[in-house]
């Protein structure tokens, strides 16, 4: 009988050791799948970037971007921005010191933060089709509307991800799970900011200098 429950309980400990196994396997297949994905937006704005080069200076007689991009907005994007990647990374510090509060606080002003980039790109946009630059207007718009405003929604998408994950923080707490999260979408915030120093260097300041 001994017997029978030692093997009883090692049988059960040698099942436990798999699913640990097999869960580790999965969210390390999940990180992969996230570089994979930032492999192909790499490809995605390398095109774009490529493509607003290409069509640089073809406004077909209409307004130029240096007429009329108001560079004290655009650095407060940058600024915002820069700042948002900032308290992303307090926000993984927060996660590893096992401060879930914290954590969450990081995450909601990075939020607030992206919110405001969003709000102050929109706000750029509506005074550029005001002034008569719409993404019909020529091709250098259209190249500048695409690229842009493809930062721009995939900014959106990473608000709605992270509150996503602070709701899920705030059900069931830092794990493994959600610790991956964290750190993915941390990544996905800085690779967005590196974007877009790209973004501030070829289609602002270069134009305008």
């Amino acid at each position: 009988m001994a017997y029978s429950g030692n093997h009883a309980v090692a049988s059960e400990a040698h099942s436990s050791h798999h699913a640990d196994e097999g869960h580790h396997d999965q969210e390390a297949l999940r990180t992969m799948g996230f570089w994979i994905f930032l492999i192909t937006d790499c490809i995605l704005f390398g095109t774009l970037f490529a493509t607003f080069v290409v069509l640089n200076g073809n406004t077909a007689g209409g307004p130029a971007g240096a007429e009329l991009f108001e560079m004290p907005g655009v650095i407060a994007e940058t600024f915002i921005l820069l700042t948002s990647s900032f308290t992303s990374g307090l926000a993984v510090l927060a996660m590893n010191r096992g401060d879930r509060k914290g954590l969450i606080s990081w995450l909601a002003v990075t939020v607030v933060l992206g919110a405001a980039f969003i709000s102050l790109e929109i706000s750029e946009f509506v005074h550029l089709v005001h002034e008569g630059a719409a993404i019909s207007t020529s091709a250098y718009w259209s190249a500048f509307y695409t690229l842009v405003g493809t930062h721009g929604l995939h900014v959106s998408v990473g608000l709605v991800w992270m509150l996503a994950i602070m709701i899920q923080l705030g059900r069931h707490g830092i794990s493994s799970v959600t610790r991956r999260k964290v750190n993915v979408v941390s990544l996905y915030w800085h690779f967005l900011d590196v974007v877009w120093i790209f973004v501030f260097t070829i289609v602002y300041l270069l134009e305008v200098m």
